[in-house]
């Protein structure tokens, strides 16, 4: 073995094998470590950055409009009327500010207590890592009377900041477009901006956010919600039917941290909790959400009274509530690079107690609302007892039966659930080709009878009480709700296989709709999908092709120059097409084609599922009247 020392190894370490990346160079060398990923999200994700740092000059107190722009080249301007990034000559590095902190990481007043008390974008990366993944950019500042400027190409300055003349206002204006060396993907999605920046115009109420777009014949919204996150919460619950009628607001203001909480109880029993530091989106919760349950609980168990012999617990008094949590914090401590979860130990305390103050207060003055709020969750207290009690008969059901699992499921041979497959299947003949079409070896089939109950609109005795329901939850093996684990799946992959037709895709949706309410883990983990069945099976010059829906038949009848020669079969269900057939187009690893189920913006899915799936019939009906001249060739 060669020695380390080895002139000749081309192997060997020392000083000349150490790396320094200088400026902005690391960030084009490992980009994902600072913005998540190159492609559709992390895209987005560097218009985030600069636009954050325009929310921090709102917190700040400077800052009432952002201005956000798509260029027909899909380069992007981000606008505000702020007090502008600082152009004096820095003491040290004898650049000026704007330079450094469009060009040097960890560089802005961020890290400054008297610039920015509150702020987002904490780790100090923002702009200069959207100006080192960017083509080229474009800094314009406005303060003091002067215009600056200063251009960059990835990440480097091209020439000296510049005056530009005299101006009457204050703020910045950053332009960049992407560069094409760094990103898979170039083009902005209009409506995933949209949705972020209007999450932002809730969080910080009173700030206008203007979003436009100069691409395809333009389009424009402006963001403007002056009641902040009680808006929010309206929004959230528009398809909906609210117990009382305006969102209960909390609010608490301390030296290390500003509290707002806005909860309105629905009739409904999904809960919909969002939570968010300094506007970023802690999708994994965290140590304030922590004390907010616990306050919320304790509160409610305060007014319980002497004769309810059951203590209330958190899913009781969270069953049907919206709420919208939003810390303002100095110095948060985020676990995990993507800054998902808050990690301060002391917040729980802190949030626990201020929520519990103010909530208790609120309870004493709203009599009324109280009284209808404590109903409601002494019904979801019995509900639940009740569904503990049908979730023990299952488990003995299993306990006594043959065997634990269900006893229509054909289990496959391996037990790895990284190779094990299983398939939920529309009926007992589709179950029945399936069965006799699949690779028994690493493929499970479980076959469901008909349309299962709609989780939306039932509550968890009733989802435990569902046969179908039941045998899914007892199939996968990793509980649901709070218990749900994907860890204890006992497959990698769960497809949803069902008929291509209208009623096939109700179904898809019906179990879609319990994987997201009740085993949300396991799509957030990436283990659901769905099968994609053919509609046809079209025979020309001897040749075999399946097509999967109306538009791919009516593009090959096309191409072939009309239906004469050709031999078109329609399949009106999965039971009519043969193993072999069923094994080809959907079953086989290698031909099959499959979507997986993945969640970009769980604001928007939580509304897409409540209106189409809840018990309000006019947000469900506005729905389809908007989006049914983008459907085509339905087969109704």
């Amino acid at each position: 073995m060669p020695t380390q020392g080895s002139g000749s190894d081309a192997r060997k370490y020392d000083a000349s094998s150490i790396k320094v990346l200088k400026g902005l160079e690391g960030v084009r060398k490992r980009p994902a470590m600072y913005i998540g990923d190159t492609g559709k999200r992390g895209l987005h994700h560097i218009v985030e950055e600069v636009v954050d740092n325009s929310v921090d000059e709102h917190l700040a107190g400077f800052c009432g409009e952002i201005k956000v722009t798509i260029h027909k080249d899909n380069s992007v301007t981000v606008e505000d009327d702020g007090r502008g990034i600082p152009v004096d000559m820095h003491p040290d590095m004898k650049k000026p500010a704007l330079e450094i902190v469009m060009t040097t990481l960890h560089a802005g007043g961020k890290f400054d207590a008297d610039s920015y008390k509150i702020s987002g974008g904490l780790h100090g990366v923002g702009v200069s890592v959207t100006n080192a993944l960017s083509e080229w950019a474009e800094a314009e500042v406005m303060r003091e009377g002067k215009a600056y400027y200063q251009k960059y190409a990835r990440g480097i300055p091209m020439g000296p900041m510049e005056q530009k003349g005299a101006t009457d206002r204050t703020g910045t204006r950053i332009t960049f477009k992407p560069d094409p060396e760094m990103f898979s993907e170039l083009v902005f999605d209009y409506d995933m901006l949209a949705v972020r920046l209007e999450e932002l115009s809730f969080l910080n109420a009173g700030l206008k956010i203007a979003l436009s777009d100069e691409r395809n014949g333009g389009r424009n919204d402006v963001f403007h919600h002056e009641g902040g996150i009680k808006s929010y919460v309206k929004e959230l619950n528009k398809t909906r039917n609210p117990i009382h009628p305006e969102p209960i607001y909390l609010s608490d203001k301390k030296e290390k941290h500003e509290l707002e909480v806005a909860m309105q109880y629905t009739d409904g029993y999904i809960k919909t909790v969002y939570s968010f530091v300094n506007g970023i989106n802690t999708i994994e919760g965290g140590t304030h959400e922590e004390g907010w349950r616990t306050a919320v609980t304790r509160v409610f168990n305060r007014y319980l009274g002497e004769k309810e012999s059951l203590q209330l617990k958190g899913d009781d008094v969270r069953e049907g509530l919206t709420a919208v949590i939003s810390l303002r914090l100095q110095d948060p401590q985020f676990e995990g690079q993507t800054k998902t979860k808050l990690g301060n130990t002391d917040v729980k305390g802190s949030v626990a107690s201020a929520v519990y103050e103010k909530l208790s207060a609120f309870m004493e003055e709203n009599p009324q609302v109280r009284s209808t709020i404590m109903t409601k969750v002494l019904e979801a207290a019995k509900a639940r007892e009740a569904a503990r009690k049908a979730k023990e008969l299952v488990r003995r059901k299993s306990a006594f039966s043959t065997g634990s699992l269900p006893g229509k499921l054909a289990d496959c041979q391996v037990r790895d659930p990284d190779k094990a497959e299983l398939f939920i299947v529309e009926g007992d003949s589709a179950g029945g080709s399936s069965k006799q079409g699949r690779d028994r070896r690493f493929q499970a089939i479980l076959p469901l009878r008909g349309k299962i109950l709609n989780t939306e609109k039932a509550r968890l005795d009733k989802i435990y009480e569902n046969n179908e329901i039941s045998a899914m939850m007892t199939a996968i093996g990793t509980g649901i709700g709070d218990e749900c684990d994907p860890a204890k799946s006992r497959y990698g992959k769960v497809m949803i296989m069902a008929d291509s037709d209208v009623d096939g895709n109700h179904i898809v949706t019906l179990i879609l709709t319990f994987f997201y309410r009740y085993m949300r883990p396991m799509i957030d983990s990436g283990k659901i999908y769905v099968a994609n069945a053919p509609l046809y099976r079209i025979k020309h010059r001897g040749k075999v092709t399946y097509v999967f829906n109306d538009n791919e038949k009516e593009k090959f009848v096309e191409a072939a120059g009309g239906e004469k020669g050709l031999l078109i079969q329609r399949f009106k269900g999965l039971g009519e097409m043969n193993p072999d057939q069923l094994w080809d187009t959907t079953l086989n690893p290698a031909t099959r084609i499959l979507k997986k189920i993945t969640i970009e913006d769980a604001m928007l899915a939580d509304e897409v599922f409540s209106t189409l799936m809840g018990a309000e019939v006019e947000p469900r009906k506005d729905f389809i009247v908007k989006y049914s001249g983008k459907v085509k060739n339905l087969d109704v």
